[in-house]
């Protein structure tokens, strides 16, 4: 297998600085190759024994990727989950998605699992969006590995003290800290070496990502029901009792509504209007489509509006007529799905990692059409919110290669 001649470099550039800083984190944009770069690096690094730890449906392509290159080290490659059976004696970690590691002020337990791991080794990290909602995300990523830039401060709250505006915010009716404003300037100063960024427009991709949101009339009792719900904290419909007794679960209740689904108090998932995925069937009639959800409600009821579907991206890349049905969450990261002519985001999360990776998932060095990104919004929910909201959060990713946000 033959790498391009700018993965080529950065592999070169990337074992150089394993063996200088102990880490390194490439910063590269979805498809333009972060696998086959982190790999080739593994073989300049004259690695005999590589852990990659990845997400569930990422290892496919990474063991395809790893066979057609043919390195000289020995690769096993995880999923997050299963990270901690994990047993080998390795001489360097990959660590894909890396910026799944980032929660804080605490780090996750699948970030103290990858720390025990990591222990005493190099670790390369991988991601398009290091820091997609705050540069207090970098934190704990460095963190896992024993070579830190920020090695000295043994927890993130000391962190915080020096590199970190804490301000308070309320949440649920109670005042906590917020440590999301994190001193860009200070941060980049310790990184800057431990970086290496590329975008797609660096690697000559010429895919252009058109976005278009889509404004869909909902039957008349939706409108109801959502009203019914912000005015009185509940809504029953079918007999079935749906509350917003908190702000958290009021929201939740409402974005569910809005797409013509709901889960009940006692668990039963309700379908009460197909309008947005009939909407889809008879707009998008004859077109190959990737479909993203949010809630199980709504996979059940693409599921029986569109019963030709597949959740395997394998198998909707070599097919001509599946539809695609996933979970954002499990298909924003590490899957193909470029030979869609269109993806729809059915509902959106409040999430910028799942707005952008989501929609780079039609985007590949062989597309020459432009990649044609969908966003249903219900003409009476939340969505244009929610889509307004996740705008608004792009610049931490964008800064990354040199770009502003909107």
């Amino acid at each position: 297998m033959k790498l391009r001649e700018y993965q080529n470099n950065i592999a070169i550039q990337a074992a150089y600085k394993l063996v200088a800083f102990g880490c390194c984190y490439l910063s590269m944009e979805c498809r333009t190759g972060k696998t086959i770069t982190a790999l080739s690096t593994a073989d300049n690094f004259d690695a005999e024994s590589v852990l990659f730890i990845t997400k569930l449906k990422a290892i496919p392509s990474i063991k395809t990727d790893y066979e057609a290159l043919k390195p000289s080290f020995k690769l096993d490659v995880v999923n997050y989950e299963s990270c901690h059976k994990a047993k080998g004696k390795y001489d360097l970690v990959i660590i894909d998605e890396a910026h799944s590691l980032g929660a804080y002020p605490k780090p996750s337990k699948r970030t103290q699992e990858i720390k025990a791991i990591c222990e005493g080794l190099p670790v390369l990290y991988l991601s398009g969006t290091p820091s997609p909602e705050s540069y207090s995300q970098l934190y704990h990523q460095f963190w896992v590995c024993s070579s830190s830039p920020w090695k000295e401060y043994k927890t993130f709250y000391k962190w915080a003290k020096a590199y970190v505006c804490v301000r308070q915010k309320k949440v649920n009716g109670y005042f906590i800290n917020d440590y999301s404003h994190a001193d860009k300037a200070k941060i980049d100063r310790d990184t800057r070496d431990l970086f290496i960024s590329y975008s797609q427009e660096q690697a000559g991709f010429e895919v252009n990502i058109n976005e278009h949101i889509l404004s869909v009339p909902m039957n008349e009792c939706t409108g109801k029901h959502i009203s019914s719900l912000r005015d009185n904290l509940m809504v029953e419909i079918d007999g079935n009792a749906i509350l917003g007794d908190t702000p958290a679960k009021l929201l939740t209740k409402l974005h569910q509504l809005s797409s013509g689904t709901v889960i009940t108090e006692n668990g039963l998932h309700l379908t009460f209007d197909k309008s947005k995925a009939e909407f889809v069937r008879k707009q998008f009639a004859g077109k190959k489509v990737a479909l993203f959800y949010v809630y199980q409600s709504e996979a059940e009821l693409l599921q029986s509006v569109f019963p030709n579907w597949t959740d395997s991206p394998e198998e909707f890349q070599a097919s001509t007529d599946k539809f695609f049905i996933s979970q954002v969450r499990r298909a924003r990261e590490g899957v193909r799905l470029d030979t869609a002519d269109a993806l729809i985001f059915f509902n959106l999360e409040f999430s910028f990692l799942s707005y952008e990776q989501g929609r780079n998932r039609l985007v590949s060095k062989e597309r020459t059409a432009p990649a044609e990104v969908y966003f249903l919004c219900s003409d009476c929910g939340i969505e244009s919110k929610i889509l307004d909201a996740v705008h608004g959060k792009q610049d931490f990713t964008l800064s990354y290669y040199g770009r502003t946000g909107k």
